[in-house]
């Protein structure tokens, strides 16, 4: 088209490969072994909570930090689960999501020339937010065979630059979760710092084998400079509602709430109506661990037969499996190759490092049904894989 104005990209890269991935998915009906998206029917409450709110008329902005109603009842769990004490009417906001969560706590806290430490394998939405403030990433890569953090590595990372450390535990790829060394580590690092730690646990309720989650809010020195990042979304099956959760101490929260307001404003109204009556019963999401636990267990037994090196997580909704054995492709080829040899949907772990290096492994999901699991793990076990 003439006249066109010249434009010049913020970030890199074009299309991500969930669109790919997706979009091949669809045309080859492939098995859903590639979304992080929960396949399961919601809470029947929870569903009648909303349409009850829609005809009780909230359907417009809710209050800009999220209704009421709901903060009380997320600083209620907060204090229950982790005994840590958060005001909501100054240190929690509801938000459109984790993701935006995320967004607005890095936008409001990094500022051009800051450091931002995280680790890879990552979330694809750090690095990429982090650029778009003006700030460097620093990322730092965990040793896939130990999935343990070298916190020495971390100690020589920091310089007077650094603002702010991400943290993801329960862990999205790995299902990696952080013990009480690394608290420990954690907090004599920055201790005496100004550093602010970014903690991504929308996992939270995802922890297998007996496993504990250890949450910056119940360690009151880590609480004083951490934003907690929470998903209702992923707790409760309704990724598409929108709605997460972030607490910070007030000083941190007003900074996040500025930005947050120019960005979404608020989450869906009758959605937060809906969570609020569900969160009152904390037996809507304690059973959690046990669920998908079993989840896990069937993709894993399903592919006992498979040339693929499956790797056991202790949270979350991904196992990582090895394909070295089998192929020579890069991680990405050989996703394309499971599209359209197996009908199978899958993603490169490589797509969640920034130097997008070959890892000869890839991301399986069992957030799904067990037919669906136990066809995925069927397909997988091909002889001809």
């Amino acid at each position: 088209m003439q006249g066109s104005p010249v434009l010049k990209s913020k970030l890199k890269g074009g299309i991500s490969i969930f669109s790919v991935v997706g979009q091949l998915a669809a045309e080859y009906k492939a098995i859903n072994l590639w979304q992080g998206a929960p396949s399961f029917t919601p809470n029947s409450h929870l569903v009648e909570s909303a349409f009850q709110a829609i005809r009780d008329g909230f359907n417009q902005y809710s209050p800009m930090p999220g209704v009421l109603a709901l903060r009380q009842v997320l600083a209620d769990k907060t204090a229950r689960l982790y005994g840590a004490q958060y005001d909501p009417n100054t240190e929690i906001t509801v938000t459109a999501g984790g993701l935006e969560a995320a967004y607005a706590a890095i936008t409001a806290l990094v500022h051009a020339g800051d450091e931002v430490i995280y680790f890879e394998p990552a979330f694809e939405c750090y690095e990429p937010t982090v650029r778009l403030q003006g700030a460097t990433p620093v990322p730092i890569k965990i040793p896939l065979d130990t999935l343990k953090i070298d916190w020495d590595e971390v100690a020589a990372a920091i310089t007077p630059r650094t603002r702010m450390i991400v943290i993801n535990s329960p862990h999205n790829p790995t299902g990696a979760v952080l013990d009480q060394h690394d608290i420990e580590r954690l907090t004599s690092l920055t201790r005496g710092t100004d550093i602010v730690i970014l903690s991504d646990e929308v996992y939270e309720h995802m922890v297998y084998d007996g496993k504990a989650h250890c949450s910056m809010a119940q360690y009151p020195e880590l609480a004083a400079r951490s934003v907690v990042i929470f998903s209702l979304g992923k707790t409760f099956h309704v990724t598409g509602w929108r709605v997460g959760y972030c607490v910070a101490p007030a000083e941190i929260m007003k900074e996040i709430r500025m930005v947050h307001q120019y960005l979404v404003y608020s989450a869906p109204a009758p959605f937060q109506i809906a969570l609020a009556a569900v969160l009152e019963d904390p037996a809507n999401y304690v059973g959690l661990s046990d669920f998908y636990q079993k989840k896990r267990d069937l993709l894993i037994d399903s592919m006992k037969e498979s040339s693929l090196k499956v790797r056991p997580c202790a949270s979350g909704f991904f196992l990582l499996a090895d394909f070295t054995a089998v192929s020579n492709s890069t991680d990405r080829d050989f996703v394309l190759e499971l599209l359209r040899r197996k009908r199978v949907g899958t993603i490169p772990l490589s797509h969640f490092y920034s130097d997008d290096a070959p890892t000869g492994k890839i991301r399986l999901s069992f957030c799904q049904h067990d037919d669906v699991l136990r066809e995925g793990g069927r397909l997988l076990s091909s002889p001809d894989l």
